[in-house]
Formats: structure tokens, C-alpha cells, sequence
């Protein structure tokens, strides 16, 4: 019993040991121990919630989604088989500049002949899709990396890791809002001459009573091959974000002086790695969002029988009535509205991330 007191000294002195170690020993050292301190205390404060990627990730498909909607009309018509011939590119030899000027005469067609808000047709249901898709995206994604990375990867960060996580997040968001897209896009494909829908309800009413309520389903087995669009672009994107970071904290360990203007530096840097992720993955996965399209726009007939009746099928049909290169219809106009629209999201994502991580 007497030597307890003298226990508990050591055990207190040990303590008090522990909680000054971080501000003892020489300048350098104990600078270089309380960064280590104070970074570990940060990222503690900081750790983001599921529903905070949920609201953010919501929040930045919107905002992407309202800034590049005419785009994504002009991209859906060049893909679709009803505008073929009225789009149809005149140049003998397409260049990347010719479809872009194309781009752009195409969208001042349609805001001439159909009016502005012919620009941003399907952007209502687009929001509705955009919205859930984007919020279950990242919610999805952030929340099995965080399970994989506990459970199975001992706490590391591998591409392996990443390419998990972005199937997981591409295979839920698919499942869930294939309606919503479908919808968006007969609603893109209706002509204002000869109109078929009033609107999004009476596009799904339709939809529903003509074709049956699994058609709502149509051109799901192509957004399931899309979401490996989705998957290499997180996998870039987590590589060049990891990049950037690397770099930051090289340049602080060299005694730079982090400032306002390198944290917003950082902040473009990252949002460019998205749209240049975006970039890559959508000019090596490209040929599906065709076919999506087309399985997804109003029944063709040949003979009394539907002309596209599923993903394969309609892949061999499309190459073999129009040539291997009608399989990037649209391409223009789709890295005009993605690059930018993944930059914004993106950008935006990190944004709110860090607003409501706060809360």
C-alpha cells in the first residue's frame, strides 16, 4: 500500500510527459512534432459524415446540370437515330473543330427555330435525376471506401480501394434513377413540331400505359456498362487529387507558408483533375451513352417488330447500318457539357463538404 503513491506520481508524470512531447526538444524538432499533432487533431474535427456527401454531392450535380443543359441537348439529338439526318455532319472529313463549330450551329438552331427554353428541354427531370443520382453517388461511394478501406484494406488508400468503391457507388446509382433518365431523354427527342409529351408526368403516363412499367428500365444494362465510365474517372480522379496533396505537403515540409491564394490554387487544381479524369474516361467508354440513347428513345419499328431490343443487339445493328464511327455521335458536345459540368460538381462537392462538415 505504500508504494502506491509513488505509482500514481510516475503514472501522472508520465502523462504530463506525453502531453508536452509535442513542444519539447530543439526548435526544428518540436516545430515538426506539433505539426504532426495538429494535423492528426484536424482531420479529426474535419472527418466528414455520409449525409454530408449526400447534401454536397446533390448540390453539385445541380449546379453542374443547370450550367451545361443546352449542351446535353445538342449531345442526346447527335446520338439519337430521329435527328440522324437533320445533324448529319456536311464536311468530308470531320475535324475536332468542324464538330465544334457544328456544336455551336446546332445550338443556335435550336434556340432560333425552338426558342431559348428549347436549350434547356428535360432539364426539370434532369434536376430530378441529377440531384438523387449525384447525392447517392457520392454518399455511395464515400461511404463503402470508408467500409472497405476498415474492413479490408487495414486502412489504406489503393486504386484497388478506388475501383471498388466506384462500382459499388455506379451500380446503385444506376438501379435507382434509370426511370428518370429515360424520361429526360424521350422528353430531349420531343419535337416542338410534332409533340408527343405535355411534360414529365405526362411522359411517364404515357410511357406506362403504351409500353408497360418495366419500360421504364429500358437501356439499364447500357447505364450498368456506363457506370465504368463513372468508376475510372473516381480512380483517376483520386490519383491526381493525391497528387496535388503530395505536393502540398512536400512544399510545407520545405517551410512554405500555406496562404489563401495556394488553398485556392489547390481548390482549381482539383476541380481540372475531375474534368480531366471526366475527359479520359468518357472518350474510352463513349460508345454506350449511344446506345443508351437509343435504347432509351420512343420505339423504332421495322416490320411490326421494336428495331433496338437490347445492349448487344443494338451495338451490332448501330455498326452495321452506320459504320463504327456513328458509335461517337454526340462526342463533341458530350465532352463540352461533361468536362466543364465534372469540374463544377466536383469543385462545388468540395465546396459544400467543407461548409457542412461544420455542422
Amino acid at each position: 500500500m505504500s508504494k502506491k503513491p509513488g505509482i500514481d506520481k510516475i503514472i501522472s508524470l508520465e502523462n504530463e510527459i506525453d502531453k508536452a512531447s509535442p513542444y519539447l526538444g530543439s526548435d526544428e524538432k518540436s516545430s515538426t512534432q506539433r505539426e504532426a499533432y495538429n494535423v492528426k487533431t484536424v482531420k479529426q474535427e474535419i472527418a466528414v459524415k455520409p449525409w454530408v456527401h449526400f447534401v454536397a454531392g446533390g448540390l453539385g450535380g445541380m449546379c453542374g446540370a443547370i450550367f451545361t443543359c443546352p449542351f446535353d441537348v445538342v449531345k442526346t439529338r447527335l446520338q439519337s437515330s430521329v435527328y440522324q439526318e437533320l445533324y448529319k455532319s456536311k464536311a468530308i472529313k470531320p475535324s475536332v473543330l468542324t464538330h465544334f463549330k457544328e456544336t455551336c450551329n446546332i445550338l443556335g438552331n435550336i434556340y432560333r427555330i425552338e426558342g431559348p427554353r428549347a436549350l434547356f428541354k428535360g432539364l426539370v427531370p434532369s434536376l430530378v435525376g441529377v440531384i438523387p443520382a449525384r447525392s447517392i453517388n457520392f454518399f455511395t461511394y464515400g461511404y463503402s471506401k470508408d467500409l472497405l478501406r476498415e474492413y479490408y484494406f487495414n486502412g489504406q488508400e489503393t486504386s484497388l480501394l478506388h475501383l471498388l468503391s466506384g462500382i459499388t457507388a455506379g451500380f446503385v446509382t444506376s438501379t435507382a434513377t434509370n426511370p428518370i433518365w429515360l424520361i429526360k431523354t424521350r422528353l430531349q427527342l420531343d419535337r416542338a413540331t410534332t409533340k408527343q409529351y405535355k411534360g414529365s408526368i405526362d411522359c411517364i403516363r404515357k410511357v406506362v400505359k403504351n409500353e408497360g412499367f418495366f419500360s421504364l428500365y429500358k437501356g439499364l444494362s447500357a447505364s450498368y456498362l456506363g457506370s465504368a465510365e463513372s468508376t475510372l474517372q473516381w480512380v483517376l480522379y483520386e490519383q491526381m487529387k493525391a497528387m496535388i496533396n503530395y505536393r502540398s505537403q512536400r512544399l510545407e515540409k520545405e517551410g512554405h507558408v500555406r496562404t489563401n491564394l495556394d488553398v485556392s490554387i489547390d481548390w482549381f487544381a482539383r476541380s481540372g483533375a475531375a474534368g480531366f479524369a471526366k475527359l479520359i474516361a468518357s472518350l474510352l467508354t463513349y460508345p454506350h451513352e449511344v446506345v443508351r440513347t437509343r435504347l432509351r428513345q420512343a420505339p423504332l419499328t421495322e416490320n411490326g417488330k421494336a428495331k433496338y431490343t437490347g445492349l448487344i443487339q443494338c451495338f451490332r445493328l448501330v455498326i452495321k447500318e452506320e459504320g463504327l464511327a456513328s458509335m461517337y455521335g454526340g462526342l463533341t458536345p458530350h465532352l463540352m457539357r461533361t468536362v466543364p459540368n465534372s469540374m463544377i460538381m466536383f469543385g462545388t462537392w468540395e465546396i459544400f463538404t467543407l461548409l457542412l462538415s461544420k455542422f
